[in-house]
């Protein structure tokens, strides 16, 4: 069995991908070609549960975006599912399904690793990302493609995982970005492909505590710009960290370094046939009665000048999480953020949710080509206006840590 399984995975850049179709059955009798896994089978030969769990389905997969579609129902009881891949990336979102019946849904999972192409001989670089120590055990950079099935009646029966080329949303920015690994924290990149559909992956290489130079020093950059192709998408932000003049190595001056920063990376994705699209950072939760006085204005008034300058499209997510806070008011507002609302910075599932519906609305209202990508059924949304707190529900993930994530 070991054997085999190598060699399926050894021969999976060569063949065809219709013939890279890996189907796993999880429940009930195996299709014809699936392999039966059962909810014991800890994770080996590349396929199976993570250790201790019955909710991380992982299967060994190389560098790459993948189609995965499940089959979801159960015989004799009604189903709600959640899944989310990699480091808590919302796929699906409490799909129901009546007793007796099933359902195929598919999804786009971007899977990537640390390594770099190495630089030729004598020239400056390095052979893989300078990862952070909590990064080392994420699911973001193993050499997997793992699912979490949460809910408390979840119904997944099959799954199937075939390579696919389709274009990629590469997002850059920092630990309000970031794919978070754990409750309660969370961010809007790890929210946001639940808002498209299943013909286009989005990449998150956000970083918590990361900047501009950072992102560059500990060669993020250089690995993004080695994975993009022509007609791939790059969403960048950043700022809470660059403002920073108490940190040296990395600082950036909104009215000079920031910017040219910004114009270069601008040009590297171009000469590469990729689209930039700038973010506005989100603010932080600072008011002034019942107003929020911005702690990013420099940086909010950089990114748009260099977007006018550079003819680059901008996402006023800014804006957008000012009216959200405003919306809810001072009282309300922590209801947005991580550690229950004494952190100010970074939020929770609810606010992550409400600022990745922000930048999928930014990118309609933009009338940017990448806006026909978005799922058609999305409602009209107004971050004035968000849904209520006390009616948002996401099933939570099953890793829960308080510490706080990097930058401020």
């Amino acid at each position: 069995m070991r054997l085999i399984a190598g060699l399926a995975l050894s021969l999976a850049v060569a063949l065809p991908a219709h013939a890279q179709t890996r189907s796993f059955t999880l429940a009930g009798k195996a299709a014809p070609g699936a392999t039966s896994v059962a909810p014991d089978h800890a994770h080996a030969d590349g396929v199976g549960y993570e250790p201790g769990s019955t909710r991380l389905f992982s299967v060994a997969a190389a560098p790459g975006n993948y189609r995965v579609t499940v089959t979801l129902g159960l015989p004799k009881q009604a189903t709600e599912t959640t899944i989310k891949a990699e480091s808590r990336r919302l796929m699906l979102d409490a799909v129901r399904v009546p007793a007796g019946h099933s359902i195929t849904r598919s999804f786009i999972v971007d899977v990537r690793n640390a390594a770099l192409l190495p630089p030729p001989l004598n020239a400056p670089g390095g052979s893989a990302v300078l990862l952070k120590p909590r990064e080392r055990s994420s699911f973001s950079w193993d050499d997997k493609l793992t699912l979490e099935i949460l809910g408390d009646h979840p119904g997944v029966t099959a799954i199937s995982i075939a390579p696919v080329q389709v274009p990629t949303v590469f997002l850059l920015g920092d630990s309000t970005v970031t794919d978070q690994g754990a409750e309660p924290a969370a961010s809007w990149g790890q929210m946001l492909p639940a808002f498209f559909k299943p013909d286009i992956a989005i990449a998150n290489h956000a970083e918590s505590g990361e900047t501009l130079k950072s992102f560059i020093a500990e060669l993020r950059f250089a690995k993004v710009l080695e994975s993009v192709k022509p007609g791939d998408w790059a969403v960048i932000q950043f700022g809470h960290n660059d403002q920073k003049a108490n940190w040296p190595q990395t600082y950036a001056a909104a009215e000079t370094t920031y910017r040219a920063y910004l114009r270069t990376w601008i040009a590297e994705f171009r000469r590469r046939g990729v689209t930039p699209v700038l973010v506005t950072s989100p603010d932080r939760r600072m008011w002034n009665g019942t107003k929020i006085t911005s702690t990013l204005a420099d940086y909010v008034a950089a990114v748009k000048a260099v977007g006018a300058e550079q003819q680059v499209a901008v996402i006023d997510l800014n804006a957008a999480s000012i009216a959200f806070y405003e919306a809810l008011g001072p009282q309300r507002a922590p209801l947005a953020f991580n550690d229950g609302g004494k952190d100010a910075t970074h939020h929770d599932n609810y606010g992550a949710w409400v600022l990745a519906r922000s930048v999928a609305k930014g990118i309609a209202d933009a009338g940017l080509p990448l806006a026909a990508h978005l799922a058609p059924d999305l409602r009209a949304f107004d971050p004035a206006r968000p849904p209520d707190p006390a009616t948002f529900r996401l099933a939570p993930s099953i890793a829960h840590d308080t510490t706080r994530p990097d930058g401020s």
